[in-house]
């Protein structure tokens, strides 16, 4: 077998951690760089373990890796850098966003997307890493504009959609100030949930619902 025959195997290899596979693989075409999306998908999830157990400033791509179950060549091959690992991600949570409600009135959106952003942010992981890449980005201008659009983005366009839709059914102003409705529906549970992070009593979220519907109906 040639160095070229071999190269397939060696660097499926290197994606897995292991050593070759003495199995005959096909050879990927000229010239291209295949991911594996499994491998790619689990560098990912160990990007986020490592953040919510050691935080940003002593994040290594050694740790991930060796969390991810891959060797660092793995790593480097799709972000050139942590910064830029991290930076990927945060980004992507801004496209995913969160699911558009459509209750049919205002304030059962408001109370629907109350309840799953709730969830979310008081996920084990999603409570450290948020706070710790909040504090990085205090330090880091790259950090800090891409968390300030994905948390920007990823409530914006949901956010935009309750307004509508309530306007559409004359529930509140069809030239609300979508800013400021924007301010006004993403706040207060960010804030309590967050920064002051204290537990949510019971009924919480609808009284909160309750009082941000009648805020957006008067702006």
């Amino acid at each position: 077998m040639t160095n070229a025959d071999s190269a397939p195997e060696l660097s499926a290899s290197l994606e897995q951690g292991g050593p070759p596979s003495p199995t005959p693989r096909r050879r990927a075409p000229a010239g291209a760089a295949v991911l594996r999306e499994d491998v790619t998908e689990a560098i990912r999830s160990a990007v986020f373990e490592e953040l919510a157990a050691v935080g940003y400033a002593r994040m290594s791509i050694e740790g991930i890796a060796r969390r991810a179950g891959v060797g660092k060549t793995a790593v480097y091959r799709r972000w050139r850098s942590k910064l830029h690992l991290v930076l990927d991600l945060v980004s992507a949570i801004a496209v995913q966003g969160l699911p558009a409600p459509d209750t049919g009135s205002l304030e059962g959106d408001l109370r629907l997307l109350y309840e799953v952003t709730s969830r979310a942010l008081r996920h084990p992981v999603a409570g450290q890493i948020i706070p710790d890449l909040q504090a990085e980005a205090a330090r880091n201008p790259e950090i800090a504009e891409a968390m300030q659009k994905a948390l920007r983005e990823g409530q914006y366009g949901v956010a935009n959609g309750i307004v509508r839709s309530a306007a559409a059914r004359g529930e509140v102003r069809a030239d609300l100030d979508e800013d400021l409705a924007l301010d006004l529906i993403s706040g207060p549970l960010y804030w309590r949930a967050v920064v002051v992070r204290t537990p949510l009593p019971k009924g919480y979220l609808g009284k909160l619902a309750a009082a941000t519907a009648a805020g957006l109906r008067v702006l």
